[in-house]
């Protein structure tokens, strides 16, 4: 059975950004599926492409185990995502506005709600992620973000 690509984003959002569980991520992937984020440089803390079920499970887990900073939790009530459907029924592309609530610039100070926007390019088999590119500002998951 074939899942709708709001099925599939949903799943996928669930098993990353909200739970950070890599089995149930990777789980989303075909067996040879890609993972791809360009913008991100080779070598830094968020893995930059990744082939592979195995290798998607592995690398997620390890940067899954790392903490979270402080104030880079986003708020999913403030946030929101449209999908676009395209002429190709394999393809959907996601394009996300994900709010961080106020001290995003971990200052302390409370400061300002940080919007950050994103897109996502999804092309699907059998109801499950052949690739995904997912096109982010490489510091939202750098430890040597600009203070």
């Amino acid at each position: 059975m074939s899942r709708t690509p709001q099925e599939i984003f949903q799943s996928y959002v669930h098993a990353g950004t909200i739970s950070r569980n890599a089995d149930a991520l990777a789980e989303n992937f075909t067996e040879d599926g890609v993972f791809e984020a360009p913008l991100v440089p080779p070598g830094g803390d968020f893995p930059s492409r990744l082939v592979g079920r195995e290798q998607i499970r592995d690398a997620m887990a390890a940067y899954y185990a790392r903490p979270v900073e402080a104030g880079r939790s986003p708020n999913f009530e403030k946030s929101g995502y449209v999908l676009h459907t395209t002429a190709d029924p394999e393809v959907f592309i996601a394009e996300i506005d994900t709010v961080f609530d106020g001290d995003g610039d971990g200052d302390g100070d409370g400061g300002d709600d940080v919007a950050v926007s994103l897109v996502q390019i999804f092309r699907i088999r059998d109801g499950k992620i052949a690739r995904l590119r997912d096109y982010f500002a490489p510091g939202l998951v750098s430890s040597d973000r600009p203070e």
